[in-house]
């Protein structure tokens, strides 16, 4: 063989090597063709059209929330936000590093808002920074070509214009949280809706929220929009009107001033909350926005716990005010005479324990009138010993203690009425008989919610009807310009003996009007008042320097026919009588002076 022939296979192999190679490189273009066009081909046509058509939400306004006399307590203000759309950024830093200086937010805090959101659609904006100001919104858009996928995005700013005012009963708005899209009630909401978290915001958030609109729009390269190419409109949340007397809100918190506590007022009647204050309390306007760490910090780590809604959350012992509640047991189950009288020398003496009276030197001969107007404990200590826990708890849970109330704010809590199978179930010890004269007075193992104590005293004053509280009056249609109101529900009717009512308005009129009443810091020359001073040993916290009892006052006014009912807990404030009481007279001559002026 010769060289040539050598030469000249070597070229024929390697000629076939390179067919070989072409045959291959068109076989995995054709096949990678295939692929992309015939198997995968909806997907990429889905990513071309999200990179050149986005849906954008457009949030609707929430609905605005109104007191009884057409006062605005929550509305939205104009705001303007910055956002980020990842999906546009092809360099993500480098957009941080050029749009932090324009908003005046550090690189750090704009990576960190941007991580808690990384469950976000990236062709979505992610919130940067709330309410930035119009020379900040002109910088953005002036810059907006060297600012790929930043956008500025308007909408509706919650907005509480009496600040802390009614906190508590309006509660906050906030973005929804990842767990809470997880339920049933936010499951088709989208990550960054906002929200109602708390108070009336929460309660009727389905009503005040709305529901967002959509467009689709034709983007640039950068993301800026360049057409809208279809819009379905946002439906704007409905109005509310609650059942509060703004004034007499005012009013309220005023009269509590500084001291931690809690204020409720009902209309007797209806069982419509007028007003319902709790302290210390918080600003709505800074939680409803987006908080930094230390703020939230601050604010959950106060020793005033300000998120606690005292009114419906804080469970204390009711004190003598729960004598109301005895002495209309006692004489409605026959077990004392409104005449029928007992000796308090200061005390009494059971088993092998002295229960003393709240005075030492006694009361010497009492009868019922006497006994609640005086606040007599030996009196009740007796009677207690006749009726027995298992009757008195389950008169307490007929007028609505034990139990949550059914008021329209969420996170109430039941409070605790004992009985002997309350103690087996939770301490697993029988009752002793000792016990059941510390309840009697309003002591011991019972507890109650300030507004538990007015819904009591609001059921015995008016007859036994017990009125579920609401806050809500009514709702605005903005389609057909008219209110709707809601009538005021009875949860149940208690038998009440007239000569019983009788009695117990005229000890409570006492107790206030008569010499030696406990409750004289109420009595008013505008309006004839009645009610019941309480003092509630804060078990524990004796020995604790500046830490005294609770104080009490429930009252309502006027005797005859009652049209308001209030009461009032001031923690640690030593006697109702000298630290509740003057609270409850100012709320009772600002409804009577202002909100009810024809009586």
């Amino acid at each position: 063989m010769t060289d040539f022939q050598d030469k000249n296979r070597g070229l024929q192999q390697r000629i076939k090597y390179l067919r070989t190679f072409i045959i291959l490189l068109f076989t995995i273009v054709l096949f990678r063709g295939w692929h992309m066009q015939i198997i995968k081909g909806s997907y990429y046509r889905k990513l071309s059209e999200d990179n050149r058509v986005r849906t954008v939400i457009m949030p609707p306004l929430r609905g605005i929330i109104y007191d009884r006399n057409g006062e605005i307590l929550a509305k939205n203000v104009p705001s303007f936000d910055a956002g980020i759309v990842i999906a546009d950024t092809k360099n993500l830093n480098r957009t941080i590093r050029k749009l932090s200086p324009l908003i005046h937010l550090s690189f750090e805090e704009i990576k960190e808002r941007i991580k808690y959101a990384k469950n976000y659609d990236p062709f979505s904006p992610i919130l940067i920074k709330e309410d930035i100001s119009i020379r900040e919104v002109a910088l953005i858009e002036s810059q907006g070509w060297n600012l790929p996928g930043v956008v500025t995005i308007i909408e509706g700013r919650r907005e509480y214009p009496n600040n802390v005012l009614a906190a508590h009963l309006l509660g906050y708005v906030g973005e929804v949280s990842q767990s809470q899209l997880r339920e049933v009630d936010y499951s088709s909401e989208l990550p960054g809706r906002i929200i109602g978290q708390n108070g009336i915001e929460k309660e009727y958030d389905s009503l005040l929220r709305g529901r967002v609109g959509r467009k689709n729009i034709e983007v640039d390269a950068s993301g800026h929009e360049r057409q809208i190419l279809d819009i379905s409109e946002p439906i704007a949340g409905d109005n509310i009107v609650l059942a509060i007397d703004i004034g007499l809100q005012r009013a309220a918190e005023d009269a509590l001033g500084d001291r931690r506590g809690a204020v409720v007022v009902l209309d007797s009647d209806t069982g419509e909350v007028l007003a319902l204050a709790s302290h210390p309390a918080y600003d709505p306007n800074v939680l409803s926005r987006r908080l930094l760490p230390s703020v939230w910090k601050k604010i959950a780590e106060d020793p005033g716990h300000p998120l606690n809604n005292r009114a419906i959350q804080g469970t204390y012992p009711p004190g003598s005010v729960f004598k109301i509640l005895m002495a209309t047991a006692g004489l409605e189950g026959g077990y004392i005479d409104p005449g029928g009288r007992i000796a308090c020398s200061g005390g009494m003496q059971f088993g092998n324990r002295f229960y003393r009276d709240w005075t030492s030197v006694g009361h010497g001969s009492v009868d019922l009138h006497k006994a609640i107007t005086q606040s007599c404990d030996v009196y009740f200590y007796q009677l207690g010993n006749r009726m027995q826990i298992d009757t008195i708890a389950n008169y307490a849970m007929q007028f609505g203690l034990g139990e949550p109330t059914g008021i329209d704010l969420p996170s109430e809590k039941k409070g605790l009425v004992p009985s002997t199978q309350w103690k087996l179930n939770a301490r697993k010890e029988r009752w002793y008989a000792g016990e059941t004269l510390s309840v009697a007075i309003g002591q011991g193992y019972l507890s109650v919610t300030p507004l538990q104590q007015a819904v009591m005293v609001n059921t015995v004053v008016n007859s036994g009807s017990l009125k579920r509280p609401r806050v809500l009056k009514g709702i605005i249609s903005d389609k057909e310009k008219k209110t709707y109101e809601f009538s005021s529900v009875e949860v149940r009717k208690i038998d009440m003996k007239e000569s019983t009512l009788k009695n117990i308005k005229s000890a409570l009129h006492g107790v206030v009007n008569e010499p030696g009443g406990t409750g004289g810091a109420a009595r008013s020359y505008l309006i004839d008042v009645g009610g019941k001073t309480g003092t509630a040993q804060a078990v524990g916290r004796q020995s604790v320097t500046g830490l005294n009892d609770h104080a009490w006052f429930a009252a309502f006014a006027p005797v005859d026919k009652p049209k308001i009912t209030v009461s009032v807990l001031v923690e640690h404030g030593g006697h109702g009588g000298s630290a509740a009481a003057p609270v409850a007279k100012k709320i009772i001559e600002e409804y009577f002076k202002t909100v009810n002026s024809d009586e």
